[in-house]
């Protein structure tokens, strides 16, 4: 057994754990980043990224059909499953690789093994290769998250999935059932149908992605149910049967009982943090519903032990861990990095039609007890969109009515995954309502509707 000494570890290389290597490499401190399996971790290699891909080969296909809209003329058109999924493995590959390399040039030590934690500033990491001791001044706890189960439906492999199987089908099923309707459920349900599965989504909710505005989420579940999406919402999951190929699931909503049939089950229920066996009980560490307690700093209450991302609880997304990351690594170099404002990061679902939003949603600033004003603009009203073929989405944005503070945005339609950032530096600059009012957006653009809608909240839209 050896002991190497570090002024950092890191345990997990996913976007977090990565981020605030760099960046504490970049503040001169000798760091270590300790990974059990993939540098760039869930994200990366099994979530955003690779569903990204997926979803863009699903988009092309989609756009190929719609192809004589734009007097374009295709026939026989296919698509091969197997080259989309590889295509998207060879897109996770290659950025996994990329951070191999940026950690490399900023000189952080990269350790292959599982870590846990023995106290008094030591980490013990054990591999194939045997066990040694990193001893850190302070130590970055970013293991992330993994998939919920629950019990009766527990993933296969091959008829109950999990994301990961969802990922690389070796053949496109002709019916699948996607138990949870957040951001993960309804890209794969997007992702499957418009490829030509049928698809029914089965959510316990009484409505689809919840921590959305119930406006948008209306909108987004009126669309999918358009693309031939099916939903049960309300529902108590009951029994599951196997069957050779395929799977049946007992389902009671609204009072009626539902045997619901398909080739596969998608189990997308939400995640786990990972903190197990990683020696907590060695540390003053707390936890809340499995998730490590911190401070606004990323700071546990064991000192000099900080963790970020996933295990440190929502919301769980990786821009999220990635900055939490960085705010760790400046503050134990000493500099005075800003607390990380939850209400200012964006959440994104990337099917077809795009969700995006940041803030409050209507209720939420309502039940907080703000007078509102709320402006409202469509994409039938943007000239881009109906060039593009897209005019099919609202953007929508919530002011606080006595100083005119943003609370929130939310918008569904074409690329509002990138629009939303807009909104976000607004927030983020405390940006009122004059300030948008007086920025000039670039026509035509589908960010004229941003500015739309903002002017829609004080009856000053001028295109509706």
């Amino acid at each position: 057994m050896t002991i190497e000494e570090f002024d950092i570890a890191v345990i997990g290389g996913g976007p977090g754990g990565y981020v605030a290597a760099i960046r504490a490499a970049q503040l001169g401190k000798k760091v270590a980043v300790v990974e059990r399996d993939q540098l760039g971790g869930i994200c990366l290699n099994w979530g955003c990224i690779p569903t990204k891909a997926l979803l863009r080969s699903a988009e092309i296909f989609h756009l190929i059909h719609r192809a004589s809209e734009f007097g374009i003329e295709v026939k026989d058109v296919k698509f091969n499953i197997q080259k989309i999924v590889e295509r998207s493995r060879s897109v996770s590959s290659q950025l996994s690789s990329g951070i191999k390399a940026l950690l490399k040039k900023n000189k952080v030590t990269v350790i292959e093994g599982a870590a846990k934690l023995l106290g008094q500033s030591k980490v013990e990491v054990k591999s194939s290769s045997g066990t040694n001791v990193l001893k850190a001044k302070s130590i970055i706890i970013a293991t992330g998250a993994r998939a919920k189960t629950i019990s009766g439906y527990e993933p296969d492999g091959k008829i109950v999935l999990s994301y990961k199987e969802a990922m690389i089908p070796d053949q496109m099923p002709k019916s699948l059932i996607i138990v949870g309707s957040g951001a993960i459920g309804i890209e794969f349900a997007s992702f499957y149908r418009t490829l030509g599965a049928d698809v029914t989504v089965v959510e316990s909710q009484d409505r689809i992605l919840s921590v959305e505005d119930k406006e948008i989420s209306t909108l987004a579940q009126k669309s999918f149910e358009k693309q031939g999406i099916k939903f049960l919402l309300g529902a108590k999951l009951g029994k599951l049967i196997k069957n050779t190929d395929s799977v049946e699931i007992e389902v009671e909503a609204a009072n009626t009982k539902h045997l619901l049939k398909a080739e596969k089950i998608l189990m997308a229920i939400g995640i786990s943090p990972n903190t197990e066996n990683l020696g907590l009980e060695n540390t003053k560490i707390k936890l809340d519903r499995g998730h490590i307690i911190t401070n606004k700093f990323a700071l546990t209450d064991e000192p000099g032990i900080y963790a970020i991302g996933d295990v440190a609880g929502a919301p769980w997304l990786a821009h999220k861990a990635s900055h939490e990351g960085i705010i760790a690594a400046e503050h134990i170099a000493g500099l005075k990095p800003h607390a990380i404002n939850k209400s200012n990061i964006p959440g994104c679902v990337y099917s077809m039609p795009q969700i995006a939003s940041v803030g409050m949603t209507e209720d939420t600033a309502k039940n907080a007890g703000y007078e509102i004003k709320i402006g409202k603009f469509p994409f039938i009203g943007n000239g881009k969109a109906i060039a593009l073929g897209d005019s099919e989405g609202l953007i929508k944005t919530i002011f606080d009515a006595k100083t005119g503070e943003l609370l929130g945005a939310h918008m569904i339609g074409a690329e509002v995954t990138e629009l939303i950032q807009g909104y976000v530096i607004a927030k983020n600059l405390e940006t009122t309502e004059a300030d948008l009012m007086h920025t000039i957006f670039a026509h035509p653009t589908l960010s004229e509707m941003m500015h739309e809608s903002v002017l829609a909240a004080y009856n000053k839209a001028v295109h509706i």
